[in-house]
């Protein structure tokens, strides 16, 4: 009986201390710590994500695109006032034609007349030809290359417009055109520069 209970307390001992050795590496310490393999304490690092605030807000509708090449509804003339007027500005030095159409622009603003936009025409250029004294061939003397531009006004009072013609042609500088006519769609056709290439490229296509 002595033998067996030396042995049981021989074994005792052995058990408490492997129980030891086991929670003592099962619990996490500064120096040890404990990672599960299949568990991950962060999807990513612990400070992503601070400071977003998008995703609060609501969602909206995007927005959509305005086609530039697309006409404006043109203003129907009544008893009282026009429609849709083109004051074209053209000649041949472009810093003159500029200066001229803001300045018109702003006495439409002063007389709070409605300017629909304000815009430039293509630059048309035109050869000056001259024939030799001798013989018949002729060759480009100079280029001449006229400058237009368009102040499209809307709703113009008929009782306002005398006084708004006589105030534009006293201070029209020299060498200056001014022309006054009601929008339409050859006007509108004009403002973009024509591609015959490109316009037989798209009839061959098309054939």
């Amino acid at each position: 009986m002595n033998h067996i209970f030396r042995k049981l307390q021989v074994t005792f001992p052995q058990q408490a201390s492997i129980l030891n050795q086991s929670l003592c590496r099962a619990t996490p310490s500064i120096q040890h710590p404990v990672w599960s393999i299949n568990e991950r304490q962060y999807r990513d690092m612990p400070t992503h994500g601070i400071g977003r605030w998008r995703h609060l807000l609501l969602k909206q509708a995007p927005k959509k695109k305005k086609d530039r090449n697309q006409q404006k509804e043109l203003v129907s003339a009544t008893d009282t006032a026009y429609g849709t007027l083109n004051v074209t500005v053209s000649g041949y030095d472009m810093t003159v034609v500029e200066h001229y159409s803001q300045y018109i622009h702003n006495f439409c603003n002063r007389l709070n007349i409605k300017v629909a936009e304000s815009y430039a025409l293509p630059t048309k250029s035109t050869e000056v030809l001259l024939m030799q004294e001798q013989g018949n061939k002729t060759y480009v003397d100079a280029v001449l290359k006229t400058h237009r531009r368009v102040v499209q006004l809307s709703s113009l009072n008929a009782s306002l417009c005398p006084v708004f013609m006589d105030v534009i042609l006293k201070n029209q500088p020299e060498g200056v055109q001014l022309s006054v006519q009601e929008q339409t769609e050859a006007d509108y056709q004009a403002r973009f520069k024509a591609r015959p290439e490109l316009e037989g490229l798209v009839a061959q296509i098309n054939q």
